[in-house]
């Protein structure tokens, strides 16, 4: 028994996405159906539609930054209620006993934790994303939205939230604390905010000051534009930590720079080429360059706690299903102010 959804699909690498119908599995003991409300659409999702991350399944269904309402529970779920507000991450499910996840870091899982979409469960099956109504998960993976965070404004937390708070939280954001975050797109304005809400004192990097007003808006001190060779003269030596969220080849050398000694940069964008540094940019003051994948679910929700303690949620512009595409160009030309969210109600049916 299965149930049928509307979706929005890519059919093949590169191809326009389309309106289709996919299957949704019966709920086992341990699954909740969740209603999709809102899906963001994260960069991640283009470059896999596009096949650009590696070989992909076909026809793909993306989305992993899915907010709505438990619409129906598995005879065995005891943490959910039909009604109750959620949303679901990169995750959907792992194996539940290598070390990795009983710390609950399941991204880490040693038999490979499921991703949402282009992914295979462990029953063997492909797993569909967030562009549908409808969508059912392990209960284990599902987190709560709690109520002063709007459903729409909450979707991308789900991927660009902890994206960046994870990274924010290991390396010690906070108050005393000198933090630059590298861009303001969909995961850098949440970066600000969150690292901001913590109590550090923030500023951007980017490559111009065409947004200083929306990087001050959002919790930053002070907004530096790097394609001005004075700015990392003048910065030099300055940080505790850098969050690098941009997805594009950096001078390494030159933002390490700018680190006070035992600081850290930490990247969070995925660049399609290689970065080179010199080792001396690192041991030179004992600087440290680490990279930072999403957060487990115990995190995850942590974090969405937090936003809501704290009034944070995305930046965001709603699409319909028929402006799914346009969106995709308009993230690849930098056109979003700062993350495009699906209303799933306009999929039809």
């Amino acid at each position: 028994m299965t149930t049928t959804t509307r979706a929005i699909a890519a059919p093949a690498p590169g191809a326009a996405l389309e309106p289709t119908t996919i299957e949704r599995r019966d709920l086992r003991a341990d699954d909740v159906l969740i209603d999709i409300a809102f899906a963001g659409i994260c960069h991640s999702d283009i470059h896999q539609a596009r096949e650009e991350w590696g070989r992909a399944i076909f026809p793909m269904v993306p989305g992993h930054e899915i907010a709505g309402m438990v619409a129906a529970i598995g005879e065995g779920v005891t943490e959910y209620r039909v009604g109750d507000r959620v949303g679901v991450g990169c995750m959907v499910d792992s194996c539940g006993e290598c070390e990795h996840c009983r710390a609950d870091s399941e991204q880490f899982c040693v038999r490979g934790n499921v991703q949402t979409y282009n992914g295979v469960g462990f029953d063997g099956e492909n797993t569909y994303g967030g562009y549908s109504q409808q969508i059912v998960v392990k209960d284990s993976f599902v987190c709560r939205i709690p109520d002063g965070i709007g459903l729409d404004v909450a979707a991308p937390l789900l991927c660009a939230g902890i994206t960046t708070y994870s990274p924010l939280r290991r390396w010690g954001a906070g108050p005393g604390k000198k933090v630059a975050v590298v861009g303001l797109g969909g995961l850098g304005h949440i970066g600000v905010k969150l690292a901001a809400a913590l109590g550090a004192e923030v500023t951007v990097l980017s490559q111009s000051l065409k947004k200083q007003e929306d990087g001050l808006r959002l919790g930053a001190t002070e907004y530096f534009a790097t394609s001005d060779e004075s700015t990392f003269k003048q910065l030099r030596g300055r940080f505790d930590l850098i969050l690098n969220t941009v997805s594009a080849p950096l001078p390494v050398d030159s933002y390490l720079s700018l680190l006070r000694p035992g600081g850290a940069m930490v990247n969070v964008g995925a660049p399609s080429e290689p970065l080179s540094y010199s080792a001396f940019s690192l041991i030179g003051g004992n600087r440290v360059l680490a990279g930072s994948m999403i957060g487990g679910i115990a995190e995850t929700q942590e974090m969405l706690d937090f936003c809501a303690q704290h009034g944070i949620g995305a930046e965001i512009e709603l699409v319909t299903g028929e402006q799914v595409n346009t969106a995709y160009e308009r993230v690849q030309n930098s056109d979003v102010r700062y993350r495009f969210v699906i209303d799933t109600a306009t999929l039809g049916g």
